[in-house]
């Protein structure tokens, strides 16, 4: 660990210890109110930036006032698509925001940006054993500094004050009919409901998650040091030598030029396919395995051109490597237009959209990978910039309604809308649920009116998704913008009129 990954020593550790424990009850006491029984929502975003708040306090060395207003903001901006709506992709987001925050108030946050996955990456690796650790970590220090007799004198200091106390609210209970009045309105039922086994659990999951923010640690990682003990010259083998990378770079551009050619001619020229065959047929077959093509390459070029070895030294193999990631990127931008091609016959799906990005994501890495060979950086830089790809990719896709979106692009594209390809799937509309009540209703309005069996089917789902809407939570926790913008379409447009 280098010296800026060190974390620094509190000044006063008594006085962290009780600060740090005081924060951790609130932080629990808050998420009770907030999360638990409630359906997630704005509650989310308000919990998520209250924790980065506590690790601010609890931050073991001073923070500058920018450093503390710049890891707010990272956090509100991260954690800011829980607002639109409730997601994995925006509860990752978020607890990626948490995760640098707690790095930051501990100390280890790396100092320059391209180090950051690998950071990331100890900390995850580290937190599978951190219960085992932790274990060690209780048996010793109740062995050598919390001693029974020492524990039972902490607790011995209760007895007192407690049993005096008792005795006094009795008898300010019989002396103030005030006082006996209030303890009278207790409701020991609604203390009872704190006796919860799954309301505890809760705490205990959520004080859990809190003390791994509040005291981060790094897993070491040991392949670094391998490397500098095993020889270079263990690399320089049959497999990786600069004969075999020659003659596999020739043979592998040659059979993707094949493939890039016949792309060219039939996906991007528009000729004419073999009788019996369809370019929808076409696309679907290829949009997938090349994919994973595209993949393998990426991996081949990443370990013939390291630093030092044969790929990074011959001029040739250089640029049988650039040509050949050239092919792989226009490999890529084909499976794109092929799954389009697809999407045109046979409509849009949430697993083609996750296609379609992550498609636009392995391009995107190829060409990252290009511009690291050509630019001569280290791996340290390709996977922080594919990281900051995924991070960015991830933040738009968690802002937009893709529910919505596949909606209305099917009804646009459907025959009874736009005269070709497939009839609506009415069907699958309805797994998209509540988000795809607008263009259920531009659906119905578009038929013509002797299509009555079909009206009456979408108006008999639009009033089941929108029941189903209506009857959502209407607790202020569980408030996002997205449902709010529905629900003042179904205020303005309860039902539809053609």
């Amino acid at each position: 660990m280098s010296a800026s990954d060190m974390p620094a020593v509190p000044t006063s550790p008594a006085k962290y210890s009780n600060r740090k424990l005081l924060v951790l009850i609130a932080l629990v006491a808050l998420a009770d109110v907030l999360i638990f029984n409630r359906e997630p929502g704005l509650n989310l975003l308000l919990l998520i930036n209250a924790i980065a708040i506590g690790l601010l306090i609890c931050s073991r060395r001073p923070l500058s006032p920018s450093r503390i207003i710049g890891l707010l903001a990272l956090c509100i901006v991260l954690s800011a698509p829980l607002l639109e709506t409730t997601s994995w992709m925006g509860i990752t987001l978020s607890l990626l925001g948490i995760t640098c925050v707690s790095l930051a108030t501990t100390g280890l946050f790396p100092r320059h940006w391209s180090r950051l996955p690998v950071v990331l990456l100890r900390f995850l690796l580290d937190l599978p054993v951190r219960p085992f650790r932790r274990a060690a970590y209780g048996r010793i220090w109740h062995a050598r500094v919390q001693t029974p007799e020492k524990l039972w004198h902490h607790l011995r200091g209760w007895i007192m004050p407690l049993t005096f106390a008792a005795g006094f609210i009795t008898l300010f209970a019989m002396a103030n009919p005030l006082i006996d009045k209030v303890l009278r309105s207790v409701d020991l039922t609604y203390l009872l409901q704190f006796l919860d086994p799954w309301r505890i659990a809760f705490w205990l999951i959520v004080a859990t998650f809190m003390s791994v923010m509040l005291r981060p640690r790094l897993r070491r990682l040991t392949w670094r040091r391998r490397e500098q003990i095993i020889d270079a010259t263990r690399f320089e083998s049959e497999f990786f030598g600069h004969a075999a990378l020659l003659r596999s770079l020739v043979v592998f551009n040659a059979l993707f030029a094949v493939q890039t050619l016949l792309d060219l001619t039939y996906l991007w020229g528009g000729v004419n396919l073999p009788d019996g065959m369809s370019h929808a047929e076409y696309a679907h077959r290829g949009a997938y395995p090349l994919m994973v093509t595209a993949l393998l390459a990426a991996a081949f070029v990443l370990a013939a051109m390291r630093r030092g070895g044969p790929g990074d030294k011959s001029a040739l193999i250089r640029g049988l490597v650039h040509l050949w990631i050239g092919q792989n990127i226009l490999l890529c931008l084909s499976s794109i237009l092929r799954l389009d091609l697809y999407v045109e016959s046979y409509s849009l799906t949430e697993l083609r959209v996750a296609a379609g990005i992550w498609m636009g994501l392995v391009a995107m890495g190829l060409f990252l990978i290009l511009l690291r060979i050509l630019l001569r950086r280290s791996n340290e830089w390709l996977v922080a910039l594919s990281m900051t790809t995924l991070v960015m990719t991830l933040y738009a896709t968690a802002l937009i309604d893709i529910p919505a979106f596949i909606a209305r692009f099917n009804v646009a594209h459907s025959r009874e809308v736009s005269g070709q390809g497939m009839p609506l799937d009415i069907y699958y509309l309805r797994t998209l649920g509540p988000p795809a009540i607008p263009a259920l209703d531009a659906f119905m309005v578009a038929l013509p009116a002797e299509a009555m069996e079909r009206i009456a089917f979408a108006g008999k789902v639009r009033s089941e998704l929108a029941l189903a809407e209506w009857e959502g939570p209407s607790d202020w926790r569980s408030w996002t913008f997205r449902a709010a913008r529905l629900d003042r379409y179904l205020y303005d447009h309860p039902t539809l009129a053609r």
